[in-house]
């Protein structure tokens, strides 16, 4: 039973940094890309970050680029996301997965419970 456990979320201030991990049991993630996700309040979720199983390819939505990193540690079978110079706007729930969408093209894991980031002065 595949499990996707995201840490490391919290309240910070606009401007503020945080990273995220996310640990994985019953599915090995060095086999797999990774992507984060993201899901705000009346919103439908997002991809935010991908890389690829090498960590050789990245990709970013455009309203993070140049502030979020994703990076992943297959010999420990985790991923993180380290989110630079947050905004109100990054205020979300947080989820790691295998993305879907282009140009991934993963099967989708069934969703952990998330972190909560909440950019606030």
């Amino acid at each position: 039973q595949v499990q996707l456990v995201e840490s490391g979320g919290g309240l910070v201030q606009p401007g503020g940094s945080l990273r995220l991990s996310c640990a994985a049991s019953g599915i090995i993630l060095k086999n797999y890309p990774l992507g984060w996700y993201r899901q705000a309040p009346g919103k439908q979720r997002e991809l935010v970050a991908g890389i690829s199983i090498s960590s050789g390819r990245t990709k970013y939505v455009d309203s993070v680029k140049g502030r979020f990193t994703i990076s992943r540690d297959n010999a420990e079978n985790t991923v993180s996301l380290l989110l630079n110079s947050l905004r109100p706007e990054d205020t979300a729930v947080y989820y790691c997965n295998v993305p879907s969408e282009a140009p991934w093209y993963g099967i989708r894991r069934p969703w952990g419970q998330g972190t909560q980031v909440t950019v606030s002065s």
